[in-house]
């Protein structure tokens, strides 16, 4: 690859000489295209298999998706209904921190560095060259917090990591020019009618670099200039993967980071419950769920079924906790024999955000 065939030159920034980016070699990789699950896997696979000498960088990006953090519970943070009928992927990577929307106005980045131990490692370190990066095209962000860039106040990064095997992986969002509204409802909010609030929420609290950029910077050069600056000015060399470690990323894909199993099934163990009014009488859903699996479910409401519901009880025992799943059960076993008018399809739809799960 050949940086800079743009006209935006990357200036020096003043520095800290003894800063580990500016004492080494970077060298960079490129990723495998804009699916999410194959590339939170490459994240995954350089912690656990490249094992570089030095450090590694990479930008990427992915297409609409939902990254949630390796301890969250996938089912509280997403708007399952939304991401479902917009076609958004939803990953779990192998970092902890939130849950982040991303399209391809963001940028994501990726530093792998070898480091002796775990315990010397703080966040400030490794946002640094991102940092210093962003100074060398024009755009003054700011440190903040434990882990974050920010403009004029505006959060524009947020980073996370992890350690293992002697490499910390580090990496993180840049907002060149993301869908706020579109973040705003991928993200899980309590009902339809605090969205508009909470769009403007959001955008009181995250900026888009693009709002702040040099004029002649679009998200083509940002991203050329800045892995320009990252190469020690384009003299660091590319790691080229070869196609048995690409084979080796998409196995790892396929076995775990495009799973339900790994996206939901991972989440804490947590209580649930939804409700609503429909024409066939009140009904709330409590459910206690493991693993993504329904372990304990009741029914509470005015419905007026013909039989006692309690009579299928055992066949949501175990089911995965999803939507889907739910409606298989219930037109299996003729929901409408334990509750009345309520479809199949409107009582599965409960077993969704907007919710309570604590």
């Amino acid at each position: 690859m050949t940086f800079l065939s743009s006209s935006v030159k990357p200036q020096p920034v003043e520095n800290d000489a003894t800063t580990w980016y500016n004492t080494t070699t970077m060298r960079y990789l490129t990723y495998l295209g804009h699916d999410a699950p194959t590339n939170i896997a490459t994240d995954a696979w350089l912690l656990n298999q490249l094992r570089p000498d030095e450090p590694v960088f990479a930008l990427w990006q992915n297409a609409k998706a939902v990254i949630v953090g390796r301890n969250q519970n996938t089912f509280s943070e997403v708007n399952q209904a939304f991401v479902d009928a917009h076609q958004i992927q939803v990953v779990r990577r192998v970092s902890g921190g939130g849950a982040v929307y991303q399209d391809l106005g963001n940028l994501c980045f990726t530093f792998l560095i070898p480091v002796k131990s775990a315990a010397g490692v703080n966040f400030r370190q490794f946002v640094g060259p991102m940092h210093e990066a962003l100074h060398s095209v024009g755009i003054n962000a700011d440190i903040t917090g434990r882990n974050d860039l920010e403009i004029n106040g505006k959060k524009i990064s947020g980073n996370a990591q992890r350690y293992a095997n002697g490499y910390l992986l580090h990496h993180g969002t840049l907002l060149w020019d993301v869908d706020v509204d579109m973040m705003v409802r991928a993200l899980s909010v309590s009902a339809e009618k605090f969205i508009g609030k909470a769009a403007q929420s959001m955008r009181a609290r995250v900026g888009n670099i693009k709002d702040s950029a040099p004029a002649s910077l679009n998200l083509a050069k940002f991203w050329e200039a800045l892995a320009f600056f990252l190469t020690n000015y384009g003299k660091d060399d590319e790691i080229k993967l070869t196609a048995a470690q690409m084979s080796e990323i998409r196995q790892l894909r396929d076995r775990q980071f495009a799973t339900w199993e790994w996206n939901y099934g991972a989440s804490p163990q947590f209580t649930f419950s939804n409700h609503a009014k429909f024409v066939g009488g009140s009904i709330e859903v409590q459910a206690n769920v493991e693993n993504g699996l329904v372990t304990a479910v009741n029914f509470v409401g005015d419905f007026l079924g013909v039989r006692d519901w309690r009579e299928i009880r055992e066949e949501f025992i175990g089911a995965p906790f999803d939507p889907l799943a739910i409606q298989k059960i219930l037109d299996q076993n003729q929901g409408d024999q334990y509750f009345g008018s309520i479809s199949a399809s409107e009582l599965a739809g409960l077993f969704a955000n907007p919710a309570k799960v604590g």
